[in-house]
């Protein structure tokens, strides 16, 4: 073959490497009572204003996930529906990392060049939040930051029961967005009454606030005796932050089980006459699938958050800790049926004095994130996204208990983790591994992000979303025995056809020239 034609051959070889056939997810096996987000939008798309409506109200955000329903992705959603693309609105966006960083507008360095943010940082240099962030980034219920006040466990709680008004709306055509109540909402009462003293203890270490206690009982006091401030053998009366309380419960016979919980993430939370709508937010991992002639593996974003199970004379409650796409990093209720497509798996599990240690590092995110709101104001969002998603505050943890970080993506900016205050948060934050560049996510944390077994032993089978399991099964086959290929970006494949072709016609140039120097010995 003349150098000409290996030239050409190797640029259409080089251009079609990596493609693939059009994939068409399959539709089933589905789970009991679910349909897809594609099946109902077949049926609905089509009624006048039923697409506006809803886009509407899916970005409004939801309770759970990192689905940021950025301007362009609402229009890239609405582009699928419009268009009929049912088969790419089973697989939304499937978008890398590095294709979704600049629809959220992260700040980074070039903050600095904004001047609004700019503007912000350098009016509130290590300020308070205001009294409007607070309540906007943090719940206290009835407490408050400018009330001294001391409370009690002892006695039943007096807050609302369980209700789901102003959780689930009617979009109309047999549509709902919002869930129900699950099997701990009875207790819904006890947990929202532990979830607003443990965010109103936390905030005990923002700058000018009134100090808030909890009041220990005698059981507490005797068991806990000799722990005193300063080494002091005199047993305390008050429990002043988080960790106090919980190691308080322990003390009075109460089983606490802290958990690294993750699911997939619902970033619709729809419900189609009366059956639930599969609806995960799927991102490109950059892993082929073997032997699907290049396909990369999309998986659906996980939602983590780390999870209290408390049992025992004075209290049953269940509260869960997460820095959400509402911008609050708290303690939370989670007493909200989940749809059962997103599963559930609990990556650690901790008790004792390690239940107390995640309960004081979780306080010290609740913190650092309210001064993040105070010296960032202007940030999109609410800073979801610039400051990580519910992945980052779990992973921080993760890393301090565990020294390893199981969780994709992360996406908090370290930039603009400084304040002094907030010096251990900062390290942690520092620490966990970034996907805000296009680097390449590690296997690791991609597997171990799933609410299923990442394991050697791996099993997906009770993954019901369909064509997944079998995905994911292929190519934890491929990581184990050490033949993973990753994709390559269209910018990294035009690059290395160019280096390619350089170098194919420097060959073709130097055979040329040793051509003509043999022709001139005859």
């Amino acid at each position: 073959m003349r150098s000409s034609r290996k030239l050409a051959f190797l640029c259409a070889l080089l251009m079609t490497s990596g493609c693939h056939k059009t994939y068409v997810p399959p539709e089933a096996p589905m789970p009991a009572n679910t349909v897809l987000l594609s099946q109902m939008m077949r049926e609905l798309s089509a009624r006048p204003g039923f697409t506006e409506t809803l886009l509407a109200q899916m970005d409004k955000g939801g309770k759970k996930g990192p689905a940021l329903l950025t301007p362009a992705l609402i229009d890239e959603l609405r582009k699928r529906i419009l268009g009929d693309d049912w088969s790419g609105l089973d697989r939304f966006p499937g978008w890398t990392m590095r294709q979704i960083n600049p629809t959220v507008r992260v700040v980074g360095h070039v903050a600095g060049k904004d001047e609004k943010l700019e503007d912000a940082s350098a009016v509130h240099p290590g300020a308070s939040p205001s009294a409007a962030q607070t309540k906007q980034y943090l719940d206290l219920g009835p407490y408050s930051l400018d009330k001294q006040e001391t409370v009690s466990l002892e006695k039943p709680s007096t807050l609302p029961a369980f209700t789901t008004d102003g959780l689930i709306s009617e979009l109309g055509a047999g549509v709902t967005r919002g869930d129900g109540p699950n099997n701990l909402a009875p207790e819904h009462a006890e947990s929202q009454r532990l979830a607003d003293i443990l965010n109103r203890l936390a905030a005990n270490k923002l700058d000018g606030t009134q100090t808030f206690g909890v009041s220990r009982s005698w059981a507490a006091v005797i068991a806990l005796a000799g722990n005193g401030p300063h080494g002091s053998d005199k047993p305390r009366m008050i429990s002043w932050t988080p960790e106090d309380v919980i190691a308080d419960l322990q003390a009075t016979g109460h089983t606490i089980t802290v958990t690294d919980t993750r699911y997939f993430a619902n970033f619709a939370h729809l419900h189609y006459k009366g059956e639930d709508v599969m609806a995960p937010f799927w991102v490109n991992s950059q892993i082929v699938i073997p032997g699907s002639g290049g396909r990369p593996l999309l998986i659906p974003v996980a939602h983590a958050e780390y999870e209290w199970h408390i049992r025992g004379p004075l209290l049953n409650a269940d509260v869960s800790y997460y820095f959400g796409i509402d911008g609050k990093s708290e303690w939370r209720t989670m007493d909200t049926l989940d749809q059962p497509w997103v599963l559930k798996r609990d990556a650690h599990t901790y008790t004792g004095e390690q239940a107390v240690e995640v309960t004081r590092l979780a306080g010290l995110l609740t913190v650092a994130y309210m001064h993040l709101h105070a010296a960032h104001p202007t940030l999109p969002f609410g800073g979801y996204y610039a400051l990580g998603v519910c992945q980052d505050g779990v992973s921080a943890i993760e890393k301090k208990m565990t020294g390893e970080v199981t969780l994709f993506p992360n996406t908090a900016d370290a930039a603009l983790f400084t304040d002094s205050r907030d010096a251990e948060v900062n390290a942690l934050i520092t620490a966990i591994p970034k996907d805000r560049d296009g680097k390449l996510p590690e296997p690791e944390r991609i597997f171990g992000s799933l609410p299923a077994d990442p394991g050697p032993n791996a099993d997906f089978s009770a993954i019901t979303i369909p064509g997944l399991a079998a995905d994911l099964t292929a190519v934890h086959a491929a990581w184990t025995n050490g033949t993973l290929v990753r994709t390559h970006s269209r910018l990294r494949m035009v690059l290395l056809i160019g280096v390619l072709i350089g170098v194919t016609m420097l060959g073709v140039s130097l055979t040329r020239h040793r051509n003509l120097k043999d022709a001139d010995h005859f």
